[in-house]
């Protein structure tokens, strides 16, 4: 049944190349609910059953394809089926071509293939499928800088894949294997001289989809592309990179311990560190959300790699939940921006007088991403810093100080008074409210019910200490605190007057930086 998951968003998409009139787009609507049932439906399956296996082909051994799912997979699938569905509604009403339409079910095929797949090529075939998809559909209305912006997305991303492909080619000669579980088995045989130059090469690769510093720019420079459809910008942050997640903790585990987990520690903790410094420097709403995305891609990673039972749930359940309150966000900014026609946070004011419906759902997803008591980001964020040192938790709490320090600023757009006509005109698009909304409040179920999803989720009876979770909620308290002290001193106008352009670099640039952290890791893989 696996097989049918990757076709469906297929067939849906070639119906809408050629019905893509209002009917056309209900109909997809309504499949793309039935999508998201069957999501449901593979997740209590897999929980039920352990892993689902689909030999494509039915070939016997490792010779054939593939498709397995287990929890971690069936809840990222079940994830991809929520989002498009949020941002098939959210563009109904936008004037989309057909070929739109085709690309956007295309990636949905893309990215659940990804998830689903065990196959080293097929991951590559995914990957790239994704890539392509995603370039095309920022620069098919050919305006310049779209198109300069989509071959930079396109080109980086295809420099990164190389290393990929050179990763598993090498992979295939010393093992002999292009499935991922028959050739972990053969790599834990193997002494890690034999394997780090594999090693260093996927896991460029890997590193560069999870948006980890100094490998973000491609995430940045696709939020920043101007007039571009905003449900582009909202999956590639709140979906997209969740694939390279998923790609590192398969991989991760397919390897062992070529590198310890403190090495990315290391790494998790200065993108989150500098991600929300990199945030707070934006003037563009759409680039410091984007820059909040590359701070909580940080933040998962300190979680993965701690070797703890909690923290890693903790990590992978902030990654799902990640996922909704930055869609929740991008698509309610974007509404804010487009009514507007500016995206300059000091031009968008007074949004709650003329968009309560919006300021409500952003406010219940800047109370998820901050983790305010009771809301999801708080049960991910409380689950990651159980069993966490004395450092980490420090490391943690900063970069949720800093969270909480993006959100203030953007709040500010919710108050005041604005002189923009346009705000006068804000659309009463109820299905676009709804989406927003309904993500907003979903931040909040998956708080309230939280110890209960991560159990449908993964599976894990995880429990919550009741005085642990006031003590988090005393530090969240101090941390507001210290946050509107803060935002009393000229902090915005300072970062943004020295680091508004930092990080933002060109395709020589993000090649540069492509190569030096392949070297890092492939120098430390070799000493150790």
């Amino acid at each position: 049944m696996l097989t049918y998951f990757v076709i469906a968003p297929i067939l849906i998409a070639v119906f809408l190349y050629f019905f893509s009139n209002q009917v056309g787009k209900v109909i997809a609507i309504a499949a793309q609910f039935l999508f998201v049932i069957a999501g449901l439906y593979l997740l209590v399956q897999t929980r039920n059953d352990g892993q689902i296996v689909t030999n494509v082909g039915n070939f016997r051994s490792f010779l054939g394809i593939y498709l397995m799912a287990d929890n971690l997979s069936a809840a990222f699938v079940l994830l991809t089926a929520i989002i498009f569905l949020a941002a098939t509604i959210f563009s109904l009403h936008e004037k989309r071509s057909n070929l739109f339409w085709f690309l956007l079910f295309i990636w949905e095929s893309a990215l659940i293939g990804l998830f689903l797949t065990r196959d080293f090529f097929n991951i590559f075939v995914m990957a790239e499928v994704a890539t392509v998809v995603v370039a095309v559909l920022l620069m098919y209305d050919r305006d310049r800088r779209r198109i300069y912006d989509g071959m930079i997305f396109l080109m980086t991303n295809v420099v990164a894949v190389q290393f990929y492909l050179f990763g598993i080619g090498y992979i295939y000669m010393i093992t002999g294997r292009m499935d991922m579980q028959a050739a972990a088995e053969v790599i834990a045989t193997l002494p890690t001289s034999q394997i780090y130059l594999a090693y260093a090469l996927v896991m460029t690769a890997v590193a560069f989809k999870c948006a980890l510093l100094p490998l973000s720019s491609w995430l940045v420079k696709v939020s920043s592309v101007p007039r571009a459809p905003v449900a582009i910008a909202t999956i590639l942050s709140a979906l997209h990179v969740k694939g390279g997640i998923y790609l590192f903790i398969r991989f991760h585990s397919m390897f062992g311990q070529v590198i310890p987990g403190e090495f990315y520690i290391v790494i998790g903790a200065i993108t989150g560190i500098i991600g929300v410094v990199l945030a707070l420097a934006q003037k563009d709403v759409m680039l410091m959300l984007a820059y909040s995305s590359v701070a909580q891609i940080g933040l998962i990673m300190v979680a993965l790699n701690m070797g703890q039972h909690y923290a890693y749930v903790g990590g992978v359940f902030h990654a799902i939940n990640h996922g909704i309150f930055k869609a929740a966000l991008f698509f309610g900014a974007g509404m804010v921006a487009q009514a507007y026609r500016t995206r300059e946070i000091s031009r968008l004011r007074g949004v709650w007088k003329v968009g309560k419906l919006v300021t409500i759902a952003q406010f219940l997803a800047i109370f998820g991403i901050i983790g305010a008591p009771f809301f999801n980001g708080s049960i991910s964020k409380y689950f990651m810093a159980a069993e966490a040192n004395l450092l980490l938790t420090s490391v943690m709490v900063t970069i949720s100080l800093g969270t909480i320090l993006v959100y203030l600023k953007y709040a500010q757009i919710f108050f005041g008074n604005t002189d923009n006509e346009h705000a006068k005109n804000y659309p009463d698009d109820r299905l676009r409210h709804s989406v927003v909304l309904g993500l907003g409040l979903l931040c909040f179920a998956f708080g309230i019910f939280g110890q209960q999803i991560v159990y449908v989720l993964f599976g894990y009876d995880l429990t919550i200490d009741s005085w642990g979770y006031v003590q988090k909620i005393i530090i969240f308290a101090a941390s507001v605190a210290i946050g509107l002290v803060i935002v009393r001193f000229p902090v915005f106008t300072f970062l943004e007057e020295r680091l508004n352009r930092v990080n933002n670099f060109g395709f020589r640039g993000i090649c540069a930086s492509v190569g030096v952290f392949f070297g890092a890791i492939l120098v430390i893989a070799a000493l150790l």
